[in-house]
């Protein structure tokens, strides 16, 4: 049914992580299917933009926080019941919905499977990553609450 899936984690959001588990393992023993989980990170320009950091104070390159972003990513999916030849983990910079669509594309990705929270006040009027993804995927998109 499914050769390849894309699996996004929110490395700030374990719990959605989590709660995507039992779909992941469960789909991952129906057709023995290849697993690419995806971290994605804000440039750290947009961090100095929101005066989220300060220009004095010395932070990671994007690339130093990729490489921290991978270690953590690979710890975070060892809780899944997956085969490691079949266990794909990158990460990206740039905006999640657009790193997540880019890469579904580039691996061929039959499904995307992606953790989301309750609706609020905040995501009614801003929308969320995943119904970002859901509204412009080119592929099947399972949501999970």
């Amino acid at each position: 049914m499914y050769k390849t899936i894309l699996a996004p984690i929110d490395l700030a959001e374990i719990e959605l992580t989590q709660n995507v588990v039992p779909h992941i393992n469960s789909l991952s023993r129906m057709d023995d299917p290849h697993i690419h989980f995806l971290a994605v990170l804000y440039p750290m320009i947009a961090y100095y933009e929101f005066g989220l950091a300060q220009p004095d104070r010395l932070l990671p390159s994007d690339d130093e926080r990729v490489q921290i972003a991978l270690a953590e990513l690979k710890k975070a999916v060892k809780i899944f019941d997956i085969p490691e030849d079949r266990v794909h983990c990158s990460v990206e910079i740039g905006a999640p919905r657009d790193r997540i669509l880019n890469l579904a594309e580039e691996i061929g990705a039959d499904l995307i499977v992606v953790g989301s929270r309750r609706p609020n006040i905040t995501t009614y009027l801003l929308g969320t990553t995943a119904s970002s993804v859901v509204r412009y995927a080119k592929t099947s998109v399972l949501v999970v609450r």
